[in-house]
């Protein structure tokens, strides 16, 4: 499972360094970067702010989607579309619109920092899915509807990764 995280993590930084390069090719600003991860593209801002305006490809929603230990139930869910919606959009090659774009995005951010914390999808799911008393015993996987509680459930992570568990 590892190296096929591994495997997904390369894809996603060549598929961000290849949308960044059409955004460049578009007359969007590069801020100087050459060869992108996925964490130096969500460190910069203005770069993450123009992606979502332009919306994300279906091809890197899929790589993300890949990395994710998601069901494409969870993701519809997340997105406010169904999972023929989502069909739809795989099939005609679409872009996400801004708001959907937004979530995936945090999502993505969400699901890397929390599979660096556990070291594993799988543990790092079990721990979404169960209740949280960090969290006012509410689940993690709840809480990443909205931006809001996408920073609680990243603090959270944070406090993990330093040896807080409260």
């Amino acid at each position: 499972m590892k190296a096929k995280l591994v495997d997904y993590g390369k894809k996603l930084d060549q598929d961000i360094n290849s949308l960044v390069q059409s955004q460049v090719s578009e007359g969007t600003p590069h801020y100087g970067h050459k060869e992108l991860t996925f964490n130096d593209f969500i460190a910069d801002k203005m770069m993450v702010i123009s992606t979502i305006q332009k919306g994300i490809p279906y091809s890197l929603f899929e790589t993300i989607r890949h990395l994710t230990p998601l069901s494409e139930n969870d993701w519809a869910n997340f997105l406010d579309l169904s999972t023929k919606s989502l069909s739809r959009y795989k099939a005609a090659a679409r872009a996400f619109k801004p708001i959907q774009s937004e979530k995936i995005l945090e999502i993505a951010e969400v699901i890397h920092i929390g599979t660096e914390v556990f070291g594993d999808p799988e543990k790092f799911r079990l721990w979404l899915d169960t209740p949280n008393f960090a969290l006012g015993n509410v689940k993690p996987l709840d809480l990443l509807k909205d931006s809001y509680g996408k920073e609680l459930v990243i603090a959270s992570l944070m406090r993990i990764s330093h040896g807080i568990f409260v």
